[in-house]
C-alpha cells in the first residue's frame, strides 16, 4: 500500500513516520519546505496538562472586549464573511465549561502514551533536543488559577501527577519568579524538545526509510474515480497513491475543498522570539500573559499570542512588543533585550471551532483522511495522532479514542 501525505509540518511527519516503519510506502507533498511555519515557530511543549481547548468560559467576552486592544493575548480581526460568522458562532457555542472539559479529556486520551513515544523516537535514531524537566503554570490571578485547579482531578485520572503551589511555594519551586506570581500548577511528566529540530530529524529519518518527500508543489488538483481518490497534483506533477492524508495545518481549510469537503479551519498566528539563556527550571507559562517560556540548551524562547485573521506571517511589532513585556512582569532581574538582538517569527496555528483538532476520513471518500486543526498542541498530539491515524489508514481499524474529532461533526465534513 502507498499513501499519499500531503503536508510536511509535524502532524504530517509525524504521521509519515508511523505509516514508513510499519513497511508502508509514503510520498510525502509540501508546498513549501517541510518543517517551517507552526510547526516550527512554537514553544515546543509537550504538554497534555494543559491541552485544554481554546474556547471556554469567558473567552468569547473576553475576545470581543480584546478586539480593541491590538497587543491583546487573543485577537479576532472582524468580517462579515459568511465563514469568520460560522466560525465564531461555533467557537461561541463551545465556549462553556462543559464543552472545554469534553474536549480536554478528549486530548489527554489521544495524547495518552506521547510521552512515551518521544522517547521511543529517540531510542529509534531521531536525534533532537529533548527535556524531561515538567512544566509551570504560573498565575498572578487568584480566579485564573482557580479554573484551571478545577482539572486537576481530570489531570490526575490520567496519571499526570500535578503539584499545586500556592504562595511562596512556586517561588521555592521557581526561585526566579518576581513576588506577583500568586500560585502555580507543576506538571512533573511533561517534556520539551526543539521543534525545529525535531522536524529535521524527521525529514532525515524519512529519507532514510525510502518515502519520497516533494516540496515546493502546492497541491492545485484532487482527482476522484468511484468515490475513491485516484491521485493529487501539483501543476504537471501527479502523485498517485492507495491512500491520501491532508495534513497542511493551517491551509487544511481551502484545500479540504478540492477533495469535495470542507473543514472549517481558520489560521491563529502565532509568534516566537529567541533570546539569550536566562536560568529557568523548565518550561514556565505565564498564564496571565499567554506567553510560553522554554529554556533551550543555548537558547530561551517565548512564544505566544493567538491572532485570527488570513494566512499571512507577516510580523506585527504591537504583538512582539506585548510578549516581550511579559518575561518583565513575572521574573526577577529581567533585562529586556534590545531591538538588534530579536528576529520574531510568526507561524500560522490551525484552528477549528471547537478548539479540537479534525482527524479521520473525509466525506464521501473511501480512501482519503484529514488530520488537521491542532492549535496550539500540534507537538503535543503529533505521536497520538500518528498512531491512530497508521491504523486507521491501514488497517480500516477506527479507535474510540478518533470519535471526538469525527470530520462529521462539522456540516462541510459529512
Amino acid at each position: 500500500m502507498h499513501t499519499v501525505v500531503i503536508g510536511g509540518g509535524v502532524i504530517g511527519l509525524t504521521t509519515a513516520y508511523h505509516l514508513a516503519r510499519e513497511g508502508e510506502g509514503v510520498t510525502l507533498v509540501d508546498a513549501r519546505r517541510t518543517g517551517l511555519g507552526a510547526s516550527d515557530v512554537n514553544a515546543g511543549w509537550v504538554v497534555p496538562g494543559d491541552s485544554a481547548p481554546v474556547p471556554g468560559p469567558g473567552v468569547v467576552l473576553s475576545a470581543l472586549k480584546w478586539m480593541t486592544r491590538p497587543d491583546s493575548p487573543l485577537y479576532i480581526k472582524p468580517s462579515l464573511k459568511a465563514d469568520f460568522l460560522s466560525f465564531m458562532l461555533g467557537m461561541f457555542r463551545a465556549s462553556n465549561a462543559k464543552a472545554q472539559r469534553a474536549g480536554f479529556q478528549a486530548d489527554l486520551e489521544l495524547a495518552a502514551d506521547t510521552v512515551q513515544l518521544f522517547d521511543e523516537y529517540r531510542a529509534e535514531g531521531i536525534d533532537y533536543e529533548l527535556h524531561h524537566t515538567g512544566m509551570l503554570m504560573a498565575f498572578k490571578d487568584h480566579e485564573l488559577m482557580q479554573h484551571h485547579l478545577g482539572y486537576v482531578d481530570l489531570t490526575r485520572r490520567f496519571g499526570l501527577d500535578p503539584t499545586v503551589l500556592m504562595g511562596d511555594d512556586v517561588r521555592v519551586h521557581e526561585p526566579k519568579l518576581n513576588d506577583t506570581v500568586r500560585g502555580g500548577l507543576f506538571y512533573p511528566k511533561e517534556l520539551h524538545l526543539d521543534p525545529g529540530a525535531f522536524t529535521r530529524a524527521l525529514y532525515a529519518k524519512l529519507v532514510g526509510l525510502g518515502v519520497k518527500i516533494v516540496e515546493n508543489s502546492p497541491i492545485d488538483g484532487v482527482q476522484v474515480a468511484g468515490g475513491r481518490v485516484v491521485s493529487v497534483s501539483s501543476g504537471t506533477s501527479i502523485f498517485e497513491g492507495d491512500k491520501f492524508l491532508l495534513a497542511a495545518g493551517a491551509w487544511t481549510g481551502p484545500l479540504s475543498k478540492l477533495f469535495g469537503a470542507d473543514i472549517p479551519i481558520r489560521p491563529g498566528k502565532g509568534y516566537c522570539i529567541e533570546l539569550k539563556p536566562y536560568g529557568l527550571r523548565g518550561a514556565t507559562n505565564f498564564y496571565d500573559a499567554k506567553v510560553a517560556v522554554t529554556p533551550f540548551n543555548e537558547r530561551f524562547r517565548l512564544a505566544g499570542t493567538m491572532e485570527f485573521g488570513g494566512l499571512d506571517e507577516s510580523i506585527n511589532q504591537v504583538r512582539v512588543d506585548a510578549i516581550l513585556r511579559a518575561p518583565g512582569e513575572y521574573l526577577r532581574d529581567w533585562e529586556a533585550p534590545q531591538p538588534s538582538e530579536i528576529k520574531p517569527r510568526a507561524g500560522m496555528r490551525p484552528m477549528s471551532p471547537d478548539g479540537l483538532a479534525v482527524i479521520g476520513r473525509l466525506p464521501r471518500l473511501s480512501n482519503a483522511f484529514v488530520a488537521t486543526g491542532h492549535g496550539m498542541m500540534g507537538v503535543t498530539l503529533a505521536p497520538g495522532t500518528a498512531r491512530v491515524l497508521t491504523r486507521l489508514i491501514r488497517e480500516d481499524h477506527l479507535s474510540p479514542v478518533l470519535l471526538p474529532f469525527s470530520p462529521a461533526r462539522f456540516r462541510g465534513g459529512r
